[in-house]
């Protein structure tokens, strides 16, 4: 078996214009909105944003830049469910 890597960009590129949700490297902070652009660095905007702490909402931010080296993970918004501290 041997590992083979994956470029993660055009797999993000693959996904602008869809709902993302984006876990951050610190505390227990996500943010769930429509993936805008992404740059050479990876740095993220989010447009209807909506940030959750806990896994409770927060508020609505709008339009969000995120910079690459504070998410944690990021994936499609539709495959996981953000409920009060339990994540399916």
């Amino acid at each position: 078996m041997s590992f083979q890597p994956l470029n993660p960009r055009p797999f993000l590129q693959a996904r602008v214009g869809t709902e993302v949700l984006i876990r951050l490297k610190w505390g227990q902070t996500e943010y769930k909105g429509t993936l805008e652009s992404i740059d050479s660095y990876m740095n993220v905007l989010l447009r209807d944003t909506q940030e959750f702490i806990d896994g409770k909402a927060t508020g609505a931010l709008g339009l969000v830049l995120i910079r690459c080296n504070n998410i944690l993970y990021m994936g499609s918004a539709d495959a996981i469910e953000v409920t009060d501290m339990e994540y399916k």
